[in-house]
């Protein structure tokens, strides 16, 4: 498996293609968005923490659509996991896409755990995923904003980040971390 190498700002992300839900694929190279593409992977259906951030985004999927954003919900979960997703988490409009192999989660720069049993919600840990993250991509497929973790807790909240991007709308404020070397960057000075 991969090592996990961090994406850069203003630089291509890697290819992004799953299976969804409630039928059909989605791929991120056929997304055409005003201004982003919000990627939220999250852990799978044992994760409760998953649900209530997922059920929390789809709730404001009015307000990103206002913002020019789509969005989409991925996992590493399996086609029979991934498919109940949205009953058990009463999801009825979220994209809910499954089946992300590890290599391409490693790609995107998630850290993947291995399973430690059942969950609070009952359900057995898969025997690996990956840990959450969301990313923003513009409509050009370049990294505009990441936040990757290795823990279930703590994430960035919905509203927050719909905050963010009206202040990212309304400034045209770049994205940020775009240094590669800081060796040129220095000479550049």
């Amino acid at each position: 498996m991969s090592e996990i190498t961090p994406l850069m700002p203003r630089q291509p992300v890697p290819e992004l293609e799953v299976d969804l839900a409630r039928g059909g694929r989605w791929c991120l190279a056929d997304r055409h968005p005003q201004n982003f593409t919000l990627v939220v992977f999250y852990r799978g259906l044992h994760c409760p923490i998953c649900s209530r951030q997922l059920r929390d985004l789809e709730d404001l999927l009015p307000d990103f659509d206002k913002r020019g954003v789509d969005v989409v919900a991925i996992s590493t979960d399996d086609r029979e996991r991934g498919e109940r997703t949205p009953s058990d988490w009463k999801l009825d409009r979220l994209p809910i896409g499954y089946g992300l192999g590890l290599d391409v989660a490693r790609r995107w720069g998630l850290y993947v755990s291995s399973g430690r049993g059942k969950t609070s919600a009952g359900l057995e840990e898969p025997a690996l995923f990956s840990e959450p993250g969301m990313f923003l991509v513009r409509p050009d497929n370049t990294l505009y904003f990441a936040s990757v973790q290795s823990m279930p807790f703590a994430r960035p909240k919905t509203q927050d980040l719909l905050t963010a991007i009206d202040f990212v709308l309304a400034k045209d404020y770049p994205a940020r971390g775009e240094v590669v070397s800081i060796d040129q960057a220095l000479a550049a000075e």
